[in-house]
């Protein structure tokens, strides 16, 4: 392995820095001595900040042990008392909840919980392009209509003021369940259950809405068993275990931060995935293939856009249908139902992709400091996707706005926001709500969403510019990769890889997956694949291991280019991520690359001390 010191990438053929991690060697030595972990897995846990005393935690979570009091939220035991009474009583239950993987699997968590207890619930899932992210009015009394007198609201509801006033207005009592960003002042409402509250002292704000509402469930299923219900009845208590398959989906889909109980949650949720015992995620798996157990990747990469892709094409109901249904059949109809929205979404992307780029080319040097591009052409369903792409090819807060028709017939510009480091954008959101700019706002800090005039649009742009340009300090000027270590083709094998996921994943958000640096390696075999991704064959500068290697859309990056037109003539330094691909029973290991450099330009690493550490 090549001492990174040998590195010197401060801006490399993507535009990026590429920063090796400092390790405490003696720290390493300790951990794996005193845990009996090999040396590169001690590594990667001093790396990330791991304690000897959390190890255990980290690596070995177990639901008996590390599972957190559901009682330590704010606002939770009196939400259970009266669900319990709601439950005793047989009170029309309702559930709205959002469209995406986060709220779908809230919303199946909920229902299936109420069904244990034979109350079927009225779900309501807004379309999202007509009615917009969170509850309204209309929705409110939709359901007060149905004869819903107790509402609980997931993953949304924080900052809903005037739709939970007009849902107390007309009585219907209402409970939130969400993790987005909180105000000093809360919407009226029965309970509101936020591990982001300003008086929430549970420290679970990493958490989901799918997470806060498990356990809530939980936190009923107590109050229910206190109160003598299940020896009163004779009835079993709800299966909850049997439902973290939901919780570790909506987990990693929703891209929160896998630390603490979400490490519980994702591990045990995915074992209990791999059991294939809800229909509605094993139909996906058939849809997209996935032919062994499903990872973490898998959710990220197939199970959830399929979910998602309903909300972007009127049909935001049928995630929370698919992943609460018990019969295959219908599991089997939603799963090929979604699977078409999704190839219809990618469509409709991609054209939608290509105006927004032309407008900030024509737009360059405009907005120095963020992105927004809005255009009437633009789809609602995919202004999140789009920003996020634009946010990633420019590194700068990137916003894209729709417009469509309320039930008014007055047009709304309607945007979503994704950010940099740095940069919070439910914070710019809120604000220029409090400033009367936006209608509505809100989000996490690295993504948001809000609702404007049309008219106000050139006010939130200057209001934009300004809030930036004050932390401007915070922001970096050249995005950089945390590079996890060196690794050589012929040193990355199967069982390396697989101890390095087992250890130390899941990997996401706050844990994200090891990057590693191949130096001076050799391509070959380069070619082009759907005419955006570059497939080639990777090997040690003196000729040792073979390794198949993707550099995904990356056809017109520079990167790409020099790899297609200059292959044979030159090595490479590339950073990437290792991966086990399973073909037809076999196991063999892909790099995939995120960013590389040509080996002999002058900026990149020192060839003479790199030719004699080889």
């Amino acid at each position: 392995m090549l001492p990174s010191s040998l590195f010197n990438i401060e801006k490399s053929l993507g535009n990026k820095r590429w920063a090796f991690a400092k390790t405490d060697d003696d720290g390493v030595t300790r951990l794996a001595q005193n845990h009996g972990l090999p040396e590169f897995v001690a590594r990667m846990l001093v790396q990330r900040g791991i304690k000897s005393n959390d190890v255990t935690e980290y690596l070995y979570p177990t639901l008996r042990d590390h599972f957190p009091d559901p009682f330590s939220f704010k606002g939770m035991k009196e939400f259970a008392e009266d669900c319990a009474e709601c439950i005793i009583k047989g009170t029309p239950i309702g559930i709205f909840a959002d469209f995406d993987v986060d709220g779908a699997t809230s919303a199946a968590i909920l229902t299936r919980f109420f069904r244990h207890f034979d109350i079927h619930p009225s779900v309501y899932i807004p379309d999202r392009l007509t009615e917009g992210y969170g509850p309204n009015t209309e929705a409110m009394q939709t359901l007060k209509d149905q004869g819903v007198e107790f509402l609980i609201i997931a993953d949304c509801g924080t900052t809903s003021f005037e739709p939970l006033q007009a849902a107390h207005d007309i009585e219907l009592r209402v409970s939130v369940f969400d993790h987005h960003e909180a105000e000093d002042e809360l919407p009226v409402a029965a309970h509101i259950i936020n591990p982001k509250r300003q008086d929430d002292e549970s420290g679970l704000d990493m958490l989901a809405a799918c997470g806060v509402s498990f356990m809530a469930c939980v936190a009923v299923n107590s109050a229910l068993r206190d109160k003598g219900y299940f020896k009163e009845t004779g009835k079993s208590e709800a299966p909850l275990k049997s439902w973290m398959d939901l919780v570790g989906l909506g987990t990693i889909c929703d891209m929160v931060p896998l630390k603490s109980v979400n490490r519980l949650f994702v591990k045990v949720g995915f074992e209990q995935m791999a059991q294939h015992n809800n229909q509605g995620i094993k139909a996906l798996c058939q849809v997209g293939r996935i032919e062994v157990a499903p990872t973490p990747k898998d959710a990220g990469w197939s199970i959830g856009p399929r979910i998602n892709a309903g909300s972007r094409v009127h049909r935001s109901d049928l995630g929370a249908k698919l992943l609460s249904t018990d019969d295959p059949d219908e599991a089997q109809s939603i799963a090929y139902a979604l699977d078409e929205c999704n190839n219809e979404r990618k469509k409709i992307q991609s054209n939608m992709m290509q105006v927004a780029l032309n407008k900030v080319e024509f737009l360059k040097g405009n907005n120095e400091n963020f992105i927004l591009v809005d255009d009437e052409s633009f789809h609602s369903g995919l202004s999140g996707l789009v920003a996020g792409r634009l946010k990633e090819k420019y590194n700068k807060p990137a916003i894209v706005v729709t417009y469509v028709e309320n039930d008014d017939g007055v047009i709304e510009g309607r945007g979503s926001g994704r950010s940099v480091k740095g940069v919070n954008m439910a914070d710019i959101f809120i604000a220029a709500r409090h400033e009367g700019i936006l209608l509505k706002g809100g989000g996490h800090a690295m993504a948001g969403g809000f609702t404007i005039i049309p008219d106000r649009l050139d006010d939130f742009k200057k209001f934009i510019a300004e809030y930036i340009s004050t932390h401007k300090d915070t922001i970096e000027e050249i995005p950089s990769i945390d590079v996890d270590g060196i690794a050589t083709v012929c040193g990355a094998k199967p069982e390396f890889i697989k101890l390095l996921n087992y250890n130390v994943g899941p990997f996401g958000m706050g844990n994200p997956e090891p990057i590693f640096a191949l130096s001076d390696v050799k391509v070959s075999q380069v070619d082009v694949l759907k005419d955006k991704h570059i497939r080639m064959i990777l090997s040690d500068s003196d000729g040792g291991g073979r390794m198949k290697a993707m550099f995904f859309s990356g056809i017109d990056t520079e990167l790409g280019q020099m790899l297609l037109k200059n292959a044979r003539n030159t090595n490479f330094h590339l950073v990437g991520q290792f991966q086990i691909n399973n073909w037809q029973g076999r196991e063999s290991v892909e790099f995939h690359l995120i960013d590389g450099n040509d080996s002999f330009s002058k900026v990149g690493v020192n060839q003479e001390n790199i030719r004699r550490a080889i």
